[in-house]
């Protein structure tokens, strides 16, 4: 086993996504960002956190805190010099969604604008905001999915290597696509489980 050493303390988790949310402007007009901050955080209702700096003046956090209701699209390796031109720009200096050659139609369920060149897109409706040090904090209930069908696996679900999507390495500030299937979840465990139900029945 090897030695650890303690670090500096910073915001870290792995892996971290690379999402692009996206919402009206009091215009009417599309604004995006890129963020690595959002994770699934409830399953009844469907629900996903972002949380975007508010330390800097960000057009599309005031954009999704005026409408309350916003769109996170889940962009492909092909599409990382896009995505992180949208992390790293500004919409209040220009249309990020335009300039990458990205176009928009309102979501289904809300009134928000989904990136047409995502092949998957969540819908969500804002259920909670929290300050939380640096950032805000939204919780956003998915009202509803979009997916291309080219991204459904055998299952009918989305296939996670048919999206392959961005992985992001928030400490060194690099990019990464998702590796091989390791094993079943809730099955490969299952071994620990009946040796505890052996230990069990001895006692």
């Amino acid at each position: 086993m090897s030695n650890k050493v303690n670090l500096k303390p910073r915001a870290m988790m792995y892996p971290a996504p690379a999402v692009i949310a996206s919402a009206y402007d009091e215009d009417g007009n599309a604004d995006a960002c890129t963020l690595a901050f959002a994770t699934m955080c409830s399953h009844k209702p469907p629900a996903l956190m972002i949380a975007i700096n508010s330390t800097a003046k960000r057009k599309t956090l005031k954009s999704i805190l005026e409408r309350k209701e916003f769109a996170v699209g889940f962009p492909t390796i092909d599409q990382v010099a896009e995505t992180d031109f949208i992390g790293i720009a500004s919409g209040y200096d220009v249309n990020k969604i335009e300039k990458v050659g990205f176009t928009t139609t309102k979501a289904q369920n809300v009134n928000a604008p989904i990136i047409n060149e995502m092949k998957v897109s969540v819908e969500c409706k804002v259920m909670n905001i929290a300050e939380v040090g640096s950032h805000t904090q939204i919780t956003g209930e998915i009202v509803n999915i979009q997916a291309d069908e080219d991204v459904i696996g055998e299952k009918g679900k989305i296939d996670l290597k048919l999206l392959n999507p961005i992985v992001y390495d928030d400490v060194l500030y690099d990019y990464f696509k998702v590796g091989d299937k390791i094993a079943d979840a809730f099955n490969v465990g299952a071994k620990f489980r009946k040796w505890m139900l052996r230990l069990g029945k001895k006692r």
